[in-house]
Order: structure tokens, then sequence, then C-alpha cells
């Protein structure tokens, strides 16, 4: 077979020939503006605009419950297309003096309002807690937060309310967090609640994580100020997950360099563990995982995961 009749052979026919590979396409992005209101850890996000912005200044802003003044939480940036929720409305305006003061008189408003609530609730002898009251904007409704137990009907309360301020009335039954939230405070770290400081959204906080970092199950210590488990036990929780699967479990029977032993304090993050040695109970050891070998795994705790064996002439990790 000649040249020719080599390449003649060896390309593909027209219709089968590779196809150019395309750069991968970007993701599209858009310009927004975060803005925080009263009450909410959540920012939002609205088009800039022509307008610019620096951060904590006060804007007029167009939301589903209508006018309202929010303050700049993060200036202009972008962020991918699918994050945002059609329609994106615009910033109307930089907040003026006179709106800044009607915002201050709606608060002193609410205080009043609150007062009088509170004792509508109480002749009413409704089992509800008033927990915070909030005018809109342009005064055009008047929101009621409480808490309670159970199903509260209140439909004889809006009525007392309405014709005691002539405006729309709604009142918005929250839970224990919410709560938290809208009141503040510090918690045991000293530090202002994640809620009302950063955290957007309230996710699922469960005992196995206070477990899985070594928390006492005291409820006391591991429970913020609204009485449920503490927010921040998640922040790491996905760390000592990973970590847990390369230490042996509790209660395991391990080989070391000094002897055999149990397992009594497991430490993930510096991958060690404190080992009660056959020969010397009295006096625990902390191994580094690379310095010994499971015997028997623990069934104490740990997960379900078999841990995994580093070699013993493996250095020291520090």
């Amino acid at each position: 077979m000649n040249e020719q009749e080599f390449e003649r052979t060896e390309a593909l026919p027209e219709n089968e020939q590779a196809a150019p590979t395309e750069p991968p396409k970007q993701k599209e992005t858009v310009e927004v503006v975060d803005v925080a209101f009263r009450n909410s850890g959540k920012n939002y996000f609205f088009a800039p605009g022509e307008l610019t912005f620096s951060l904590g200044e006060k804007v007029i802003v167009e939301t589903a419950r209508g006018i309202e003044l929010g303050r700049i939480a993060q200036t202009v940036h972008k962020v991918d297309a699918d994050r945002i929720s059609s329609p994106l409305k615009k910033v109307m305006r930089k907040a003026t003096e006179d709106d800044i003061e009607r915002s201050d008189r709606n608060r002193e408003l609410e205080v009043s309002a609150a007062e009088i609530a509170q004792k509508k609730i109480e002749a009413r002898k409704l089992e509800m807690n008033l927990v915070d009251v909030e005018y809109t904007f342009d005064n055009s409704k008047l929101i009621f937060y409480f808490t309670a137990e159970s199903r509260v009907d209140f439909r004889d309360l809006v009525k007392d309310l309405a014709a005691v301020f002539r405006t729309r009335i709604e009142l918005r039954q929250i839970g224990i967090r919410d709560e938290a939230r809208m009141v503040g405070g510090l918690g045991s770290c000293g530090r202002p609640f994640c809620c009302t400081s950063f955290l957007s959204d309230f996710a699922q906080v469960s005992i196995k994580m206070a477990k899985e970092q070594n928390f006492s199950l005291n409820s006391a210590k591991i429970s913020g100020a609204c009485g449920r488990l503490m927010c921040c036990l998640r922040y790491e929780h996905e760390s000592y997950e990973a970590a847990l699967k390369l230490v042996p479990s509790m209660g395991s029977y391990v080989e070391t360099p000094n002897g055999n032993g149990t397992v009594t304090e497991v430490r993930p993050l510096a991958e060690t563990v404190r080992v009660k040695l056959d020969d010397k109970p009295e006096a625990p050891k902390i191994y580094s995982v690379s310095e010994i070998k499971v015997l028997r795994t623990g069934k104490k705790g740990g997960g379900k995961d078999q841990p995994k064996q580093p070699q013993k002439d493996q250095p020291d990790k520090q």
C-alpha cells in the first residue's frame, strides 16, 4: 500500500469527523447589591441600576410587603444568574433624611402599639406571647409577631386592633428560634447571636452533631437562648464527620508501641486517641493514629465506618 492509499484508508468520512471542542460556557452573572432589613439575618439581592453605594447606607426598595427601608449589607458585586429570583427589582433610591426620620417615628409608634396590643391580648385572655410589632415604611400595614404553644383564634383581636390603628393588621405566629433572632442577645461565646448577625437560614441541628464533637450532652451547655440546639454545632460538623473516619471508635481494642489497650478518648481533629493499656491501666497514654493498629473495633460510637489503618512505620502526625 502506497502513502496515498494509507492516508485515504485512515481518513474518517466527512460526516464522522470529530467535532471541534467548544470552550466551556461561562456562567452568566448579574450585578447586585445586598440589602438587609430589620429583624432579619438574611440579605436580599437588588439591582443597583446606575447608583453607587457605600456599606451601611440606607436605601428605599420595593418588596413583597411594599415600600421598605433597608441598609446596604454588601456593595455592588456579581453573582451567578441562577441565584437570582426573577424579577430582580432595582433599588428605588437612596434614603433621604426625611425617610430616616419617618422610619424613626415608626419605631416610636411601634412601642405604643405593642402596649395597646398587649392589653387587648390580656383582655381577651389569649394564650399568646407578643414578641415584636413592626410598621411597614409607608404605614400601610402593622404586623404583630407572636409565639404560642398551639393554634390561636385571633380573629376578634384583629378587629380590635384594626379599630384602634385604622390600618391593615397582620398577626404572624413565629417559632421560638425566630423569636431569638428578633429579640437578639449574646450567646454563651460572648458574641451576638448568629441568627441576628449573619445567619440567613436556620439549618437542621441534631444531637448526633454534639456527640461527634465530644460535647457534654447537658442540654444547658449545648442549647442556645431559644432553648434549641445551638446553630454553631453545625459549623464544624462536616470536618468532624470526615475526621472520625480516620480514628478508631471509642472502646476499640488496639495495639500500641507500649502494648495492647482500649481506646477511652478520641480526638478526631488532632488524629490522636487516649489508650488505657492492659499492663498499666492507671496511666493512659495518647497516641497518634499512625502509631496504633486496631485489633477489634469498639461499639460505643464513632460511626459505622471501619477506621482506616495506617502503617506503623509512618511518621507521627503533628
